[in-house]
Order: C-alpha cells, then sequence, then structure tokens
C-alpha cells in the first residue's frame, strides 16, 4: 500500500532512535558505577585512543558541537578526569589531556562493553556485522 511508506515500524530513522536509546538506557547502570554519563564515557573512550587532543578534534570525532561538548568536558574537569590547557602559542584552542585519575580509569572500564554487549542478545559476529553496516550509513550521510 502506499501509506505503508508513512508507518511508524517502516521507518529507519525511528528504528535508529530507538535503539539508540535503549543502548544508552542499557549503559547506564553500568556507567552509574563509574559516576559518568554516556556523553562523558564516549569523551573518554576517545580521550583513551588519542590523548591531549585540541577541543575541536574531539568534537569532530565525537560529532558534538561545542555546545554540547563544553559542559562535558567542565564536568570530567571538575571531576578530576581531564584538564584543559590553552594553547600558549594560540589561545584560541584548548587541549584536553587525561589527569592520571583519568588514564587510571581505562582499566577499570574494561568491563563496561563487556557487560553492556552481554544485554543485547546478539552475538559477536552479528555485533561486528551491525556495527559495520551503522558505520558505513554514517560515513554515507556525513559525505553527503
Amino acid at each position: 500500500m502506499k501509506d505503508d511508506i508513512l508507518k511508524l515500524d517502516n521507518q529507519l530513522c525511528f528504528a535508529l532512535y530507538a535503539c539508540s536509546k535503549e543502548i544508552i538506557r542499557l549503559y547506564k547502570p553500568i556507567l552509574d558505577e563509574f559516576g559518568i554519563t554516556y556523553t562523558q564515557y564516549i569523551t573518554l573512550l576517545a580521550l583513551w585512543e588519542e590523548d591531549n587532543v585540541i577541543v575541536k578534534d574531539l568534537g569532530s570525532k565525537l560529532l558534538l558541537r561545542s555546545n554540547t561538548l563544553t559542559p562535558v568536558l567542565k564536568k570530567l574537569e571538575n571531576m578530576d578526569l581531564i584538564e584543559r590547557i590553552r594553547d600558549k602559542n594560540d589561545e584560541r584552542n584548548v587541549y584536553i589531556k587525561l589527569t592520571k585519575k583519568g588514564a587510571e580509569m581505562k582499566e577499570k572500564a574494561i568491563i563496561i562493553p563487556q557487560n553492556a554487549f552481554c544485554q543485547t542478545g546478539l552475538d559477536l559476529e552479528e555485533l561486528r556485522h551491525l556495527r559495520s553496516h551503522l558505520k558505513k550509513l554514517l560515513e554515507n550521510m556525513i559525505n553527503l
């Protein structure tokens, strides 16, 4: 039928939106044990990969605008997990660097993805396949 295209269950956008909300809900109790939010978690993940980065580059990697990222960074700094260091040569640039406490959290955080994965009902191959397709979709949309 012509109207089927407008059914909620037929919408890719709704399926992605609902899954995203549920994934974040699934992570919440795990992250609560660390005293961090999902956005703080992905920020730390990026910094554990590459530390001492410019705020702009961190925002690009996380696909977050500065009005979203700045409060996250302030909170992480207040928690003594990161420090913000203004570039002495170009004050427009602010570097984000993990503190000792932030770097040490990585060791404990290894359980986060494992605990979350166990609750998805997917096996490892299904998870890899899904992530691959989602990454391709994201790349296609970013390159529009």
